[in-house]
């Protein structure tokens, strides 16, 4: 059995995504707080998540509590983890998983924090994707704009403005996936959490010859 780790997730629907990976490939959910929902009852009826109860969930305070109910080493190497993120050189797909593995997923916002990441180094994990000029169809034109601002003497928070009233929102705003982007602070186009988290789990599960996997 793998183990699917969220440090501090924000949305909702992402995590409600993920549990129902989560319950159909047998794989244990564990959630590290803060989180930027609520599971009482209530909300998870209101989200119509029905499978939820099937879910075998774990809910932690902080990182260390996670690594200490879990036998993990807290303050370094721990080879039994996998750290997703954009900044590691080697792909998930080079890396060997194991029965009992954690794959750890960080906020949709900031990610994991870059003192796990130091922390834990050698478990750094990325997905393959495009480079940035490939997947920003439009990165060249909203750049453009941005630096007309910059050179006019705005401050960012002033570009973005006058670029919306500009006529330029579509331009600074939204990229080839869909996302809607920050244009003065420019980053890579990118899976979502439930996406990464069905990449990485599914490479893990088809290493360790799950069923129906060839």
């Amino acid at each position: 059995m793998f183990n699917l780790v969220l440090f501090e997730p924000e949305i909702p629907a992402n995590t409600g995504n993920i549990g129902r990976t989560c319950v159909v490939t047998g794989t244990r959910l564990h959630l590290i707080e803060p989180l930027g929902f609520s599971l009482d009852e209530r909300a998870l009826r209101r989200a119509g998540l029905g499978y939820w109860g099937n879910l075998d969930l774990a809910v932690y305070p902080d990182w260390n509590d996670f690594c200490l109910r879990n036998g993990l080493a807290a303050h370094g190497p721990e080879p039994r983890l996998h750290l997703l993120t954009k900044k590691a050189r080697r792909t998930h797909a080079e890396s060997t998983y194991r029965d009992g593995d954690y794959l750890v997923l960080g906020k949709e916002s900031s990610g994991i924090p870059e003192e796990l990441l130091a922390r834990y180094a050698e478990s750094c994990e990325r997905i393959p994707m495009l480079p940035d000029k490939a997947t920003l169809a439009n990165r060249a034109a909203w750049e453009h704009r941005t630096g007309e601002l910059a050179e006019e003497g705005y401050a960012p928070a002033e570009q973005a403005e006058r670029g919306q009233a500009g006529g330029h929102e579509a331009l600074q705003r939204q990229d080839i996936c869909g996302n809607f982007i920050d244009p003065t602070d420019y980053r890579i186009s990118a899976l979502n959490l439930s996406n990464a988290a069905a990449v990485v789990l599914y490479e893990a599960l088809r290493q360790t010859d799950f069923p129906g996997m060839e």
